[in-house]
């Protein structure tokens, strides 16, 4: 093992004792710590969660990577991720945290009165979570192939060991303090190279306030080279594309399960809006990085690897031609290396460029580090989300609701365990880059769940066969449409990644439709509905009275 590689390991195995020593700490103790950590986290230290929670491995490893390839076009990522929140912070958020229940099933179940409604939206739920975690976990798998030199599907099921141990142990209150952690160390990881980067290309330490002209020279250069701009509008996809994928991910940011129950452990609304505040303020910091990640990899990569002769290539492309994520062509103009001889695979760009601009080996180990903590947060949430669905929402709500406290730990726990290895089993072979798994799982979840959502709290007329309706014709549809693309058959020039577009539609359409066709919900229900929008009203908490959500007690 070079030395590269064993200050990589070092500081992953690090990183991996910290995480499995606060889920030791913190280990759940109860059913409350074990899905929403008592509701005991203050606002500030929530949003960091949040924030490591949301930063998946589509986020840190293949953001950067697809707006280097895609130039303007993969501007909508980073658009509808930020934009969903704030949705969900306003609109969503502080309501479903003051009905006081576990999971979104649950809340959908007791919303519409309707068993058959939380078995539709824990089935939903899991496949969303298992869709997402594949992504996860394939991160983890770029990570951990290009540090050992092994095959991705090799660091895959490594990633699967390491999760499965602290997930299991934790529950959401050792995941919650996990994921401070892994906040705090994957953004150094993500801020520390481009601030290096700057300074080294534009000699100013704020990439923030340089990269722009950057972007103008790379203009330049795609010019000299006949390419397309970088940042050319539309060159990559359609206009229809763009505005579909951003309205996609907006959407399915604000519905995401494993989102909306991290707003579940805080105490009151005041705290649950105060967390999605400090939550867009962390995520903030990465979305305006990433950009600057983008233009500097594709400018080093422009005048330090493009031109070089065929048969010299630069010494860090050999362990990603090994990995199976970087190809070079034999194209080149009299043995030169073109920017179309490299077919470079969007998940690999953030861990290549520190070796392309030589950062040195911390840097890079930083990176190693860094990549795994954001695949690993995110996957932590997303076991817990589908440890509930099937724990809480099916075998207790539904199955057993005798079940003892001891009894529906050990279920949620058994469930984190055979979701880790299924998800895993799927991830050794991934249908498509990191990004564009993620962006199937915001499909599914605004398709099936935003309109429910949204609806049940701001419309009291919605009743349990509307959002059944909506919720079976949302999720059929968007799959359907995102199997479709996949095999060539578009409409309108929207490809997969943009299916949520329609599954939204045929919602809104069938929860509208047959909530008016159908009988009203009882007055009760709508009360309910009508409480959830004022602070100063009263709240439930389960198994509870009535209390007070502004006292917090």
């Amino acid at each position: 093992m070079d030395q590269q590689a064993l200050v990589s390991l070092t500081l992953i195995i690090l990183t991996f004792a910290l995480y499995i020593g606060i889920s030791i700490y913190h280990r759940a103790k109860a059913t409350s710590d074990f899905y929403v950590a008592s509701r005991g986290v203050p606002a500030f230290w929530n949003g960091m969660a949040i924030g490591g929670d949301w930063m998946s491995a589509a986020s840190f490893i293949g953001m950067a990577g697809t707006v280097m390839l895609l130039g303007y076009d993969g501007l909508a990522y980073i658009m509808g991720w930020t934009g969903g929140y704030l949705l969900l912070t306003f609109l969503l958020a502080p309501q479903l945290r003051k009905y006081g229940r576990f999971t979104v099933p649950e809340f959908i179940g007791d919303r519409f009165d309707s068993n058959f409604a939380r078995l539709i939206g824990a089935i939903a739920t899991i496949i969303i979570s298992f869709t997402y975690l594949i992504g996860q976990l394939s991160g983890s798998g770029v990570v951990i192939g290009r540090l050992l030199s092994i095959p991705s599907w090799v660091g895959v099921l490594i990633g699967v060991a390491i999760i499965a141990v602290y997930a299991t142990l934790g529950g959401m209150k050792g995941v919650t303090w996990t994921q401070v952690a892994q906040y705090l160390i994957l953004i150094t990881a993500y801020v520390i190279p481009i601030v290096f980067m700057s300074l080294q290309i534009t000699g100013n330490p704020l990439p923030w306030l340089t990269y722009g002209n950057v972007v103008e020279e790379l203009g330049a250069i795609d010019r000299e080279l006949g390419l397309s701009e970088y940042f050319a509008p539309f060159d990559e996809g359609s206009r229809a594309q763009f505005l579909a994928l951003l309205f996609t991910l907006m959407i399915g940011t604000a519905a995401l399960p494993h989102v909306i129950v991290r707003f579940y452990t805080v105490a009151t609304m005041k705290a649950a809006r105060w967390s999605g505040a400090w939550a867009l303020f962390f995520i903030g910091i990465l979305y305006l990085s990433a950009p600057v990640y983008a233009a500097f990899s594709r400018f080093v990569i422009m005048n330090d690897v493009v031109g070089q002769p065929l048969d010299d290539l630069p010494a860090w492309t050999e362990p990603w031609l090994n990995t199976g994520l970087l190809e070079v062509t034999a194209s080149g103009e009299q043995g030169v290396l073109m920017w179309e001889d490299l077919v470079i695979h969007a998940d690999i760009v953030v861990m290549a460029t520190p070796e392309i601009a030589n950062l040195g080996t911390f840097v890079i180990g930083m990176i190693a580090a860094g990549a795994m903590a954001a695949a690993l947060s995110t996957a932590g949430g997303l076991l817990i989300t589908v440890s509930s669905s099937f724990a809480h929402d099916i075998y207790y709500r539904l199955v057993n609701p005798n079940a003892t406290d001891s009894t529906r730990l050990r279920a949620g726990r058994i469930a984190i365990f055979a979701a880790t290895i299924v998800a895993g089993l799927l991830a050794l072979d991934p249908p498509g880059v990191i990004t564009q798994i993620v962006a199937w799982a915001f499909a599914i979840a605004g398709g099936t769940f935003f309109p429910v959502l949204f609806l049940g709290v701001w419309w009291t007329r919605i009743n349990a066969k509307g959002a059944i309706a909506g919720m079976l014709g949302g999720l059929t549809t968007t799959l359907t449409y995102i199997f479709l693309a996949m095999n060539g058959f578009v409409l309108f020039g929207i490809g997969d990644t943009g299916a949520g577009v329609f599954g939204v539609t045929v919602n809104v359409i069938l929860v509208i439709v047959v909530s008016l066709m159908t009988e009203q919900p009882s007055q009760r229900l709508k009360d309910e509905a009508i409480n959830l929008r004022y602070p100063e009203q009263m709240t439930y908490e389960e198994g509870q009275v009535w209390l007070d959500d502004t006292s917090g007690k």
